[in-house]
């Protein structure tokens, strides 16, 4: 018992802090803390020294678990009692904190519906005509507005991830050595291509999502101005607005059909160079 004790008494004497690496000589003022299953050399540490380190690694988080990076074993924290006011009030902060994430959300989700309502009639508008818009809006049943006029931006952006110019384009690849009359119109279109490039696929577009957003929306702005340009004769605003949509959807993809196809065909024609031989002296 009496070499135990000796033992206990050895430790404390030789005791050093692992944060600090001071002894009892160095400040014997300081209060020593046995916080872990530690043993040895890192079984001790100032009481100071360690609130330091467990700050550091709550980082402002009073309520997170702090553990011995030796031993793993968790802090045992404790704080003063809070009177009853001060009690409600960490109470109503925790509540608030947990509940503001959510409010957030609802917020954005409310703030996106309320702005997609919004262009839905700016656009029955648009399409239809600003009088005729309003009559029509007017007419309808409020919650018919509610729930079709947000659709109208989800049906634009759904209707712009259709990418119909692929399956032209397969289709031309496919078909255009069969077909004589493309050879006419397109001379060479059906020669064999010495090597089939590989194709990126659409996922790695990186500007694919914000062209299809802004591409959908500006959609139906395009469409009508497109069909009092070429429709002009047209007295219906919606008949007009449709037809120039229909217009610049061809137009436009007969471009891009031709444009996807012409750099398909220069990567088929790609080549390497051999590396140039350094001229002899």
């Amino acid at each position: 018992m009496a070499d135990e004790n000796a033992v206990v008494m050895q430790q404390i004497v030789d005791r050093s802090c692992w944060v600090c690496f001071a002894t009892d000589e160095d400040d014997r003022t300081a209060e020593w803390v046995r916080p872990c299953r530690c043993r040895g050399s890192t079984k001790w540490v100032h009481q100071a020294c360690l609130q330091r380190w467990v700050d550091e690694k709550q980082r402002g988080n009073s309520t997170a678990r702090v553990a011995c990076p030796q031993c793993n074993a968790e802090y045992l924290i404790v704080f003063p009692k809070l009177g009853p006011v001060v009690y409600v009030l960490d109470l109503a902060d925790r509540l608030i904190s947990k509940a503001c994430p959510f409010a957030a959300a609802g917020i954005m989700v409310g703030s996106i519906y309320w702005t997609a309502v919004t262009y839905g009639a700016v656009t029955v508008m648009q399409v239809v005509g600003h009088k005729e818009g309003l009559d029509v809006m007017e007419r309808a049943d409020p919650l018919f507005l509610l729930i079709g006029l947000p659709t109208i931006p989800v049906m634009l952006i759904l209707g712009k991830m259709i990418r119909w110019e692929d399956y032209v384009l397969r289709l031309w690849r496919k078909y255009s050595s069969k077909l004589h009359i493309l050879d006419k119109i397109f001379p060479g279109i059906g020669r064999p291509v010495p090597r089939i490039p590989a194709e990126a696929s659409p996922l790695a577009d990186h500007v694919s999502a914000t062209r299809i957003l802004c591409g959908a929306l500006v959609f139906p702005t395009i469409a009508t101005i497109v069909g009092k340009l070429m429709f002009s004769s047209v007295n219906s605003n919606l008949q007009r607005t449709i037809l120039g949509g229909i217009a610049f959807v061809a137009i436009k993809g007969a471009f891009k059909v031709y444009f996807k196809q012409q750099q398909y065909l220069r990567q088929a024609h790609r080549r390497i160079l051999n590396f140039p031989e350094p001229e002899e002296a």
